[in-house]
């Protein structure tokens, strides 16, 4: 409910409705599958507590992470239209879910028009962070790749009030940031060291202290406009 009315202005009634819809809490722990590609969703997955990523894997064995989720996000909305899922969804932590029929979603984002709108925004959130995610890992250096995934983090964990935007722990691997940015654990580990060494953050296990967020942002190419939080709280026509 408070990721929906990030993007639109809903009511009493709109909220209501949003709170009424049938749900089944189940808890999952961390690598367990959420949404298998190929298979037809029958629901839709909101995130109560703790951390999910989406993913692909090549013909080679290869894993790419397309993006990571937190609480408050619906991992995947847009299932609730399309026939077939085309990715993956895995627990990336010890996670509680909300699983929501895709119908009783249909339903309500047709007979209350403004909550369909806001659930069309956070889709499209999600697409303009999957745009932004290419252009890092095809046009970015490691440096630039690592420094915009930790500014990234944090701004939508203060985004949703969840988080410190400059102290958080990130619940990767360097295995998994690997495979969210295209490189190997290796080069994610030497970029780290190198953004510490610079003075930009500090580690402490899987804690992270940006020091100096101006730098970091600036090594990172972050500029969060594609995140579109500027716009939050639209009011409908």
């Amino acid at each position: 409910m408070n990721k929906l009315r990030l993007w639109v202005a809903l009511d009493e009634a709109q909220s209501e409705a949003v709170l009424r819809l049938p749900y089944s809490i189940r808890r999952l722990e961390a690598g367990q599958m959420m949404v298998w590609e190929g298979e037809k969703p029958t629901h839709s997955i909101v995130l109560l507590s703790g951390y999910a990523y989406r993913q692909k894997v090549a013909g080679n064995g290869g894993r790419q992470i397309l993006s990571i989720h937190m609480a408050g996000d619906a991992v995947d909305l847009h299932n609730t239209l399309l026939g077939v899922a085309d990715h993956n969804v895995q627990a990336l932590t010890q996670v509680e879910a909300a699983f929501i029929p895709v119908e009783a979603i249909r339903t309500l984002a047709f007979a209350m028009p403004a909550v369909g709108m806001a659930m069309w925004y956070d889709t499209l959130v999600d697409g303009s962070i999957f745009r932004e995610w290419t252009l890092n890992i095809g046009r970015r250096d490691a440096r630039t790749r690592v420094a915009h995934l930790l500014c990234e983090f944090g701004v939508r964990l203060m985004s949703v009030g969840i988080g410190k935007q400059s102290d958080y722990e990130l619940p990767m691997t360097q295995e998994q940031l690997a495979d969210a940015t295209g490189l190997t654990s290796v080069h994610v580990n030497r970029t780290l060291k190198g953004l510490e060494r610079d003075g930009l953050i500090r580690r402490s296990q899987r804690a992270i202290t940006i020091d100096n967020w101006p730098n970091l942002a600036r090594a990172g190419d972050f500029e969060p406009s594609y995140l579109h939080l500027e716009h939050r709280h639209r009011t409908p026509q």
